[in-house]
């Protein structure tokens, strides 16, 4: 009988390393994309580390589908389809980009708000399927509003038509990175919500609105001091509507949820456009 040698004892695989402190760029950018669009990005990372750089890139995930959402609508307004059908695409697209996610978060935010009861049972509505007479209500108004306003925008000239566009989407994401922002606590453990609460510095998403606010008037400064104003004030205006919900969100719900962070881009879009129809 022989002894059987299988070589020296193996050795237990160490644990991989720790995700480091700091997410990359290129993480961050994917989880922006990631979350908050359909497009093609694969999530690297999934920590706060990443959540923090991919809110601060939100704003970037907005600017390219805002300009996915403008070619289509000029294209059809220098098609001669007119401005009202131009507008209808350009609001349908960023919908179709976010599996119109944003758009349930909205009817489920108001249902919540309009629901009058505890804060649990509140968020309980809000995480049922189905979606309520509030819900219904504003997303039937938030929508007509967006079409009316950005028709306005495309029967002055396909220009202003496509810099509404890409500046409510852009703002859209904004007001995500600002309701990221440290202090804002999560309504519930998992999800969206509790993956990106808190976790934008205050300095950060400060910095990020100011900057977006100066590109912004700097990018229609060509048409005039009048116009570089209107389009920073319109930036101002969507963050301070989504600022007013949010505070009213937290009161509410004792926190932010996904749902939450979605009502707040559609009525920041909304108020950009509707600043922008004034002109």
């Amino acid at each position: 009988m022989t002894d059987s040698y299988d070589g020296p004892p193996q050795t237990p695989p160490s644990p991989p390393p720790p995700p480091p402190e700091r997410a990359s760029l290129l993480d961050g950018v994917r989880f922006a994309f990631g979350t908050l669009t359909v497009l093609p990005a694969r999530i690297t990372r999934w920590d706060r580390p990443a959540a923090r750089t991919g809110m601060v890139c939100a704003p970037l995930a907005g600017l390219v589908v805002g300009v996915l959402a403008a070619v289509p609508g000029v294209l059809l307004l220098l098609s001669g389809g007119g401005p009202l059908l131009a507008a209808a695409v350009s609001v349908a697209v960023p919908a179709a980009l976010t599996r119109a996610l944003h758009l349930d978060g909205l009817a489920d935010t108001v249902d919540g708000l309009g629901s009058a009861k505890p804060a649990e049972a509140a968020l309980r509505i809000m995480k049922q399927s189905d979606i309520g007479p509030f819900g219904v209500v504003a997303l039937l108004f938030v929508l007509l509003v967006q079409v009316a306003a950005l028709s306005n925008a495309y029967a002055d000239s396909w220009i202003r038509g496509a810099l509404a566009t890409v500046l409510a989407a852009v703002t859209a994401r904004l007001a995500m990175t600002l309701a990221s922002r440290a202090g804002i606590p999560p309504a519930r453990p998992g999800g969206l919500g509790a993956a990106v609460a808190g976790v934008v510095p205050r300095a950060s998403a400060a910095a990020i609105a100011a900057l977006t606010n100066v590109l912004a008037a700097a990018g229609t400064q060509p048409g005039g001091r009048g116009s570089a104003a209107q389009h920073a004030a319109a930036v101002l205006a969507g963050l301070l509507v989504a600022e007013a919900l949010l505070r009213r969100c937290v009161r509410r719900f004792d926190g932010v949820t996904g749902d939450v962070f979605g009502a707040l881009a559609e009525v920041s879009a909304t108020a950009v456009l509707v600043v922008l129809a004034l002109g």
